[in-house]
Order: structure tokens, then sequence, then C-alpha cells
């Protein structure tokens, strides 16, 4: 396996955490930004762009706050992601922070997938 990279991104919602959270750890939120369909079956996630299908094990949650998910076949097979909603105590605002994982090569790519997707979740979101 070739060298990996884990990175973290964050992103200003204007919505609330519940309401975000459910667009993070249901395949009717996820089918909405993350990926064009989304099925579920004793926690695999079974994610599908046009043509293409990858799977992922829900690994840890917590409700309202995080998931984390492991790809279980493909070319990422073993690495992780996670998503978390994130509430400023003093202000009250709403963030989305990604942990992922990369091949070194892949990390700016996968960055720039990333906002595209939380562009896409922005949007459903009115934000």
């Amino acid at each position: 396996m070739a060298s990996t990279e884990i990175f973290e991104l964050e992103y200003i919602v204007r919505s609330s955490p519940r309401i975000l959270y459910n667009f993070l750890r249901t395949p009717s939120g996820l089918s909405e930004w993350f990926s064009d369909q989304v099925d579920i079956r004793d926690d695999i996630f079974t994610f599908r762009w046009e043509g293409s299908e990858e799977k992922a094990k829900l690994v840890d949650f917590k409700d309202q706050e995080f998931v984390c998910f492991e790809w279980i076949d493909g070319d990422k097979e073993g690495m992780r992601f996670e998503m978390r909603v994130k509430v400023d105590d003093l202000t009250g605002g709403v963030a989305l922070l990604i942990k992922d994982e990369a091949e070194v090569e892949e990390v700016e790519e996968t960055r720039r997938l990333w906002d595209a997707q939380v562009q896409d979740l922005m949007q459903v979101l009115g934000s």
C-alpha cells in the first residue's frame, strides 16, 4: 500500500446541528450531497456514483455529533473518514469537520472533491 496522509477540513455551515447530522448519518441525507445513491444494511453503507460503487462500514458514531466510516473495498480499503458536527460554545456557530485519509499524491485532489461535495451540501441546506 502506498504512503497515506490524514488531513482535516473545516466548513462553516448555516444549519442547525440536528439537521446537519441527518445529512451525515442517513442514506437519504447522504444521497443528497455525498453520492448519487446510498443504501445501508447491517451498518454497511453502499455508495453509488455514476456507474461505480464503493462500500464503507459505519465503525463509530455519536448521535448528533459525528460519524466515522471505513472503506471495505476498492482502492481505499481500510482507510477511514470522519464527519463531525462542531458547535462553537461562544457564538453557537456550526461547522462541519472532515477528517480523511488519502494516498499522499492524491491529497489535493481529495481535498478538492470534498470542497465540491460540501458545496453541494451547502446548496441543499440553503446555507
